[in-house]
Parts: structure tokens; sequence; C-alpha cells
């Protein structure tokens, strides 16, 4: 049994014109957030209210609606007619019928999934996630059959960010940090208006909580009515700094992080928190701003790509690899180091964010106020299907899955930056909580190495005194280098030497020693052809526009992924990932393997992979050259500057860096 609200078309027009924004002169944002719940509780009570009934299993056939319904109850009839009677009229017309069953059958299947595919056109992640659902088995769910289930999950949970906060050595709590003398950047948020609240709740993306008043679906629908009471919260959390006790609850959904792993240990499930709507819009408008002032003061660290407009993992890897390259090219050898930490969001300390948003970022005033009210008194609980738990406090930790979290973790990590920088002779780039170090070094020199072991003592160090940990079961220490000198190099690492890996596994893509990425373009085509054969069995019931729609998302996708590193591949491997093109193409065209390829490709308007590869080049060096894509691409960019005056000299030309002979 389900108790819940059955919404339909006119539910939004019914709330818009009962809803009458209640009349309060109190500007706290705690009454004015319970007489707006209070006040749309009541109108949904009343042209909607909460009913109970039987909800069945899902539906394995949702094309199996009351039509075919009908027409297999005809069947059935004339089926036990025919048996009983044994007429020959009876049996011709079993089969006219089951001949239009099994017709019916499938136009329903074919609209279904066309439906399907015309809805998440434009959501490729959602497109994803339900043609995966059709061709392949359901990813396990948390084993939650009782509330006493969903209380141990709060209870590994909780045990788990105390007892990485238990691990911390009273000395490391002790040892001083660097603190910068910031000027304040922000001291206060302004207001916003109703058409800019207007354009940012259309803009956002319809979600689902249990502490949802209002679904997301009917607030975004009935915005226009709801609007200025929604602005009047707003506005007063951000002048007077404080958040609404309503805002600050989460509701925890167990995620599985991969699909191999075992459902049935909590280890394997990360928190997600669900948060109502209306507090991610608040969240939204002071994400909008703080990153405004911390654009305009370069306040991030250069070498963080993650959460940040304009980066990505594609640029991050493009930089790591090409510092790899180049030492390579030079006949140096290199070491890269990927660093994982144990719960990195979940173990946050308040107190130490709080001095950080302060001493390394500039804020102040009522801006700092409001982050103090925000990280304080946050409560959550863990609820899976009908099931939930008791609520307890959030202590620690930014939430994951709301919108500010992601950025008050790299705030978190600022004084990382000035940890690593100050090791000259390594590089390093974070992707989040994802770290990766390398250096490089001649044969002659490895002693170097050991100032990887200082500058890995010196992050234990700093992250111990941060409540961060590192998960040293998952640290991968990848050596590039010639063969006959990778043992002289394994040897010297000292105790760094047993995480040696073969290859790793770094943002999505598997860097092997040589940097060929040959294991990479493996794996890559190994599973573009798994997908392949799945979507294959969908291309009768799919139009060729959505068949295609379909293949750009499982297949395309994945052979444009960081494609710009794609640069240093042989001849071979690019052959191969161009055949996993020509297999989406002739199955599109429903062209024999014999058919000529270049055709078929021109007349898809498709670009082969080669120069697929070029283009994503040609993209990130344009972004460059125009300040959209991070420093740190730029900076591998030399303006051309001829020796005396040319006619070339105002064409923006470029130095080209010298290769290798295998690369060229």
């Amino acid at each position: 049994m389900v108790s819940s609200r059955f919404l339909n078309e006119s539910t939004a027009s019914n709330f818009s014109a009962a809803f009458d924004p209640p009349c309060s002169s109190d500007n706290d944002p705690d009454s004015l957030t319970s007489q707006f719940n209070e006040h749309c509780l009541s109108i949904l009570d009343n042209i909607c209210p909460v009913r109970t009934r039987s909800v069945p299993a899902v539906n394995p056939t949702p094309w199996f609606n009351d039509s075919l319904r009908s027409l297999k109850r005809q069947c059935r009839k004339i089926e036990r007619l025919w048996k009983k009677t044994h007429l020959h009229v009876h049996l011709l017309h079993l089969k006219d019928l089951l001949t239009s069953f099994n017709s019916a059958v499938r136009d329903a299947r074919v609209s279904c999934f066309s439906n399907l595919v015309s809805q998440s056109k434009g959501n490729p992640k959602v497109l994803f996630n339900t043609i995966s659902s059709i061709v392949s088995p359901a990813s396990p769910t948390a084993s939650i059959h009782s509330v006493a289930d969903c209380e141990n999950f709060l209870s590994f949970f909780v045990d788990k960010v105390n007892k990485v906060r238990s691990s911390i050595s009273p000395s490391a709590l002790s040892l001083p940090l660097p603190t910068p003398t910031r000027p304040i950047i922000l001291d206060s948020f302004a207001p916003v208006s109703l058409p800019e609240l207007t354009k940012l709740v259309n803009s956002m993306k319809t979600s689902a909580c249990p502490l949802h008043i209002l679904p997301s679906s009917l607030f975004k629908s009935a915005f226009q009515s709801i609007g200025p009471s929604v602005l009047s919260i707003i506005n007063a959390s951000l002048v007077s700094g404080q958040v609404p006790a309503y805002f600050k609850n989460a509701v925890i959904h167990p995620l599985l992080k991969k699909p191999s792993l075992d459902p049935s240990l909590h280890s394997s499930f990360r928190p997600i928190s669900k948060l109502p709507f209306i507090s991610k819009i608040l969240e939204k408008v002071v994400a909008k701003q703080l990153t405004a002032a911390l654009d305009e003061h370069n306040i991030y660290d250069s070498f963080q790509s993650g959460f940040r407009r304009a980066h990505s993992t594609e640029t991050a890897l493009l930089r790591v690899s090409n510092d790899l390259l180049t030492h390579s090219d030079a006949g140096d050898c290199s070491v890269l180091v990927l660093l994982d930490l144990t719960a990195a969001f979940d173990t946050v300390d308040h107190h130490l964010l709080l001095e950080r948003l302060r001493d390394w970022v500039g804020l102040s005033g009522s801006a700092l106020e409001w982050f103090s009210s925000y990280l304080s008194e946050r409560s959550f609980s863990v609820a899976v299907s009908k099931f939930r738990s008791s609520t307890t406090s959030l202590t620690h930790g930014v939430p994951q899955g709301s919108v500010l979290g992601p950025l008050l973790f790299l705030l978190y990590l600022l004084p990382l930056q000035h940890i690593l920088s100050s090791f000259k002779g390594i590089s390093y780039h974070l992707y989040a909580d994802d770290i990766q170090l390398y250096i490089s070094f001649k044969p002659h020199e490895m002693s170097k190495l050991q100032l990887l072991h200082t500058c890995l003592d010196s992050i234990k160090t700093w992250m111990a005194g941060s409540f961060l940990q590192l998960n040293e079961d998952k640290t991968e220490i990848l050596i590039c280098a010639p063969d006959k000198l990778v043992p002289k190099v394994r040897d010297s690492l000292g105790q760094l030497a047993s995480h040696t890996k073969p290859s790793v596994r770094n943002l999505g893509v598997t860097f092997d020693p040589a940097l060929t990425l040959d294991s990479h373009v493996s794996s890559l085509v190994r599973s573009s052809f798994f997908h392949l054969r799945n979507i294959a069995k969908l291309s009768p019931i799919l139009s060729r526009s959505e068949l295609e729609t379909v293949l750009h998302t499982f297949i395309s996708s994945r052979l444009d992924y960081c494609n710009s590193l794609f640069t240093c591949l042989s001849r071979t491997s690019l052959n191969r990932l161009q055949v996993v093109q020509n297999a989406c193409a002739r199955l599109l065209t429903k062209s024999s393997k014999h058919t000529h390829i270049t055709p078929l490709l021109l007349q898809l308007h498709w670009l082969p992979v080669n120069f697929r590869v070029h283009f994503k080049i040609l993209v990130l060096v344009y972004r460059a050259l125009h300040g959209q894509a991070p420093s740190y691409i730029g900076d591998l960019l030399s303006p051309y500057t001829p020796s005396r005056s040319l006619r070339s000299s105002d064409q923006s030309l470029l130095v080209v860096q010298h290769q290798a002979k295998d690369q060229r």
C-alpha cells in the first residue's frame, strides 16, 4: 500500500487559482517558510488529498495497454469456444484475432519505445538509463525491507565518519597551517528580483524528495502564483544571513557506487542527499553570487578542475598526459601517483570550513553568517521505498546531492594548493577529491623520487589536520619509463613500490606505461560492441532518427570522451575505433558489412574518428585562445612571433612543439 497525492493536468491551474499569498510583515525566514508550507499544504489537501492505494509490481511490459488486454481476452474467449466446438469457422476466427493481436502488440511496442526515446532526447543521461533498463538487467538496489534496515544504514554512515575522525591523532590537529591574508571579496548577498528567480527556477531540473510539500513539477508549473512568496523567503534568508530550519533537513538515499559491488554490504553504497526543492533554489542563488566573486578574484586553485565552468575531466587529463608525453619525448622517466580519499565529502569539519571561507576565500559579514547558519543544526535520515529511519544530526561533512556541497569542498581544499606547489619538480592536478601527482626525472636522477615521499608525507599530515583520510588501499602508481628502467624505478620507490600497477584508470581513461592508451582502446571497443549488440535488438522497433539518437548516446559519446588524448594513438588503435563507428553506420543504414563505408559516413554527415580527434583539438585551441578554456590549457600554447616583420605576423599563428618521430 502506498499513500500519495495523485496529480493531473488540472492540478497546477487549480492550485494557482486557490493560492493566495499569505499576508505577513514578518521578515524572519523560518516564519515565512512555515507560513508558505502550511498554506500550500492546506490547498493540496483540498484539491488533491493524500490517498492510499495498492500499487502492483513494476510492469515488465509497459506497452501492454488496456486495448491489448481487451483484444487478448477476446482471443482467449474464441479459443475456449473453438476447443469446445472444434468448428473450422471458429478456428479461422481465432487465427484472424491472433494475427490482429500480434500486429497490435508490435505497434504498441514501437509506439512505447519511440515515446521513451523522444521524451529523453534532450537528456542523454535519462535516455541512457532508460535504454539500459530495457536491454540490460536492472542494477541491484539497497536491500531494505524494514525500518530496521534503514536504521542500520544510518548507523553505518554515521559510524564511518566517526571512525575516520577518531583515527586522527591529537598531534596532527596541533600542527600549524599557513593562514593567508585575503582581502574581503564578499560580505553580503544581494537580493534577487522576481524575473531572475523565475529564470533560475525554470532552468532547474525536477527532483523527488520525501520532504517536498509541493512536488517539484507542480512547484515549477505554479511558480507564477507562488513566485512572490518564494522570493520573500529567499531574500529574507540572504539579507538576514539565516537559513530556514526546513531547508536543513535531508533524506539520504543509498546509491550503489558500482554495479559490480555486492549490494548486501553497506560499504558498497554512497549516501546521496535529497533536499527540498525550495532549498536548492536558495543554494543556486547563493552559488551564483559566490562563484562570480571567486572568478573575479581568482580564488580557485588553478589546477582544480572539479565542478568548475569550462573545466572537465578531459581538460584535466589532457594537461596531465601532455606533460607526461613531453617528458617522455625528452627521454625522461615519470611516475604518476593517483590518490583517493575515504568519504571525503562526509568528513569535512564545519569549524575549519568556516575558517577557510573567512581566511582563504575572503567572506565576512552576513555572507559568512549565512554559511555558518547553513552548516549548523543540519539533520538527515535514511529512506528507501516506503521505509524511513529516525533523524540524526549532521555535525560533519557537506551534503552530497546539494548545490553548494561540491563548491564548499573545493574551497575546503584550498590550503592543499600551497603545500603541493611548494614542492618544486612535482606537478599535480585535482578533480574534486581525486588527486594526481607526477614527477619526471632523468634516468640518472632516481634520487629525486625521495621528494615524492616527502610530498606524500606532507599531504597526509595536512589531511589529518583537516579530518581527511587517504584511502591507501586505492592508491595507484604508474611508472612511465622504458621497460629496462622500470625495475630500477620501482626499487627506488621503496614502500610505494607495492602500489605500482601495469595500468591505471584515471578519471575514466586507462593509462599504460608507454602512454599509448592501447588498454583504454581495447576496453572502449569491447564495451562499445557490447552496447551495440543490445541496441541491435531494439533496431526493428525504432525509427531511424530514434535509433541514431540511441547510437549517439551509447556509442558516439564513448568514442568522443576525452578523444583529445587520442593524438598519441597508433594507426592500428585508430582503425579499431573506426571499426566501431563503421558498425554503427551500417546498423543505422541497414547496410551489409561489405558496403563501402565512406559513402555511408558522408550520407550521415559523420566525421571519421581521426577527424573527430583533430576537431576536438581545434575546438580546445580556439577556446583557449579566447579565454574559454582553463588557464592550464592556455599556458601550453605559445603565439608565434617572427624575428622580423612578416605578413604572417597578424595571422595569430602558434609555435609548433617538437614531436618524437613516432608521433608525427
